[in-house]
């Protein structure tokens, strides 16, 4: 559970105790049996103590559905023991002396409680239930055994549980507008540096799986960043002389224009240019793999070749429900798996429509953008401007254009009687370029910058009107 272990600063602390806090339904007892069994494939021995008045049986049928389940293990190296009827006649202490045998017995490393909120229920005051908190620990502890607490309320921040533990994790599910979200927190880290905030979480069939908040996971790059003084290809002819000798490597360029302007046919011209040497991605939201090769195809253009060779790998994430931070670990670690050095971002779009927190946007490019320079990665991304034609033209996000090296603006442009393509070059950092707006082709013979525009006016707002004599 990488990412989980990331949240945490590292992972839990052997020997710490911690609580697992949520309402029903959160995915309180997945995470615990999850790490149970992650602990038991590590060769450790766990046991998980219920004060709950179900059966095993209700939860094996549940964990049985679920990857990281073992039954084989059951009985060996992972005990489930119900104290329900131990806690109803006998009271806590009668608890807390089954625990201590058991953990003696077995030679346990891990210790699950599931249904702390029971325990509370059942003492008296405030007292009992730090005593019993501090008599499962002392225990534990006494054998060098962590302890997970579970409990389906939220306890105050300065409840005696909270007072006693290591750290607590509480996990929720929200609802915001018609898609459910589900999040987790550190709430206290005692002895490691946790991510602080929110991180989303989501339970598949492989079980609980975390994905750090990108901007707190990579609040600096993971490498350090020494851009090179060479240029990359763009695979379009014209464009790298409008560039100034072509794509400056491990650099960010921002394609952006309106729906059919050209952006993603530049992006595949940019990863046909693929070789073992410059391994490529397409990471897009709105073409599927056989669509994009078919459009490559219409265009003359070869990326049948380097995808068939290994050079060119195409993942293609549908524009439904995407978790935004997932789909950034995604992202990095296909790079980091391939190494890749050409990429296209087909959709910066889609990453905006995933995020639920609209005002984290910046400072989510802003870590991505970082990572990506700092892997030797150049890369190229569209943003779809939402009119065809219009007297006026809107940046590509309030503060993203200031996070990208290279700016490239594509253009509808009305003309006398014709629709045009064009194409300028905005901004080039830290070297010289044309600005001059070129009309574009496009063909079976590939995409073309072709000559300048005739002088006219307002042709960035894509109605062109002649200059006046």
């Amino acid at each position: 559970m990488s990412g989980l272990d990331q949240i945490l600063g590292g992972g839990f602390i052997e020997g710490a105790s911690y609580i697992v806090q949520g309402q029903p339904g959160a995915g309180k007892t997945i995470l615990a049996n999850q790490i149970a069994f992650a602990n038991v494939a590590a060769g450790r021995k766990v046991l998980y103590v219920t004060l709950l008045a179900e059966t095993h049986d209700r939860l094996f049928q549940v964990l049985g559905t679920l990857d990281f389940f073992d039954r084989s293990q059951l009985g060996v190296t992972m005990s489930y023991v119900s104290v329900f009827q131990t806690l109803r006649d006998n009271g806590l202490s009668a608890v807390v002396e089954l625990v201590r045998k058991e953990i003696a017995r077995q030679g346990v490393t891990l210790l699950v409680f599931d249904g702390l909120l029971n325990a509370r229920d059942r003492a008296d005051s405030p007292l009992d239930v730090k005593t019993f908190v501090a008599e499962i620990q002392s225990q534990a502890a006494f054998v060098g055994c962590s302890v997970l607490f579970l409990t389906s309320t939220r306890l105050a921040d300065d409840s005696p549980e909270h007072t006693m533990v290591d750290g607590v994790i509480e996990l929720h599910e929200e609802v915001p507008g018609v898609r459910s979200v589900r999040r987790l927190q550190v709430k206290k880290s005692r002895g490691s540096p946790a991510l602080g905030g929110l991180h989303q979480f989501e339970i598949t069939s492989s079980g609980f799986t975390a994905y750090p908040r990108l901007e707190a996971a990579l609040r600096s790059p993971s490498t350090q960043d020494e851009p090179p003084l060479t240029a990359m290809a763009s695979g379009v002819e014209g464009l790298d002389d409008l560039l100034g000798g072509g794509l400056p490597a491990s650099s960010v360029t921002l394609m952006f224009g309106p729906s059919g302007a050209g952006k993603t046919s530049i992006g595949i011209s940019f990863l046909a240019k693929a070789n073992r040497d410059e391994p490529a991605l397409h990471f897009g939201f709105y073409e599927t793999p056989t669509r994009l090769r078919a459009k490559a195809r219409a265009l003359g253009v070869d990326i049948d070749g380097p995808i068939d060779s290994g050079d060119l790998e195409i993942l293609w994430e549908p524009m439904t429900e995407n978790l935004l931070d997932k789909l950034g670990h995604q992202l990095l670690q296909a790079v980091r798996r391939r190494k890749v050095k050409r990429l296209f971002l087909d959709g910066l779009g889609g990453f905006q429509r995933a995020t639920v927190h609209q005002p984290r946007m910046t400072e989510f490019f802003s870590a991505l953008t970082n990572e990506l320079r700092a892997l030797g990665v150049t890369t190229i991304a569209t943003w779809e401007l939402r009119d065809l034609f219009g007297p006026t033209l809107t940046a590509p996000g309030s503060e993203l254009s200031s996070l990208i090296d290279n700016l490239v603006m594509l253009r509808h442009i009305e003309a006398e009687s014709r629709y045009k393509k064009a194409l300028s070059v905005l901004k080039v950092r830290d070297s010289a370029f044309d600005p001059a707006i070129y009309e574009v082709s496009f063909g079976n013979t590939g995409i073309r910058i072709d000559v300048p525009l005739r002088p006219v006016v307002n042709a960035a707002t894509g109605l062109a009107t002649p200059l006046p004599t």
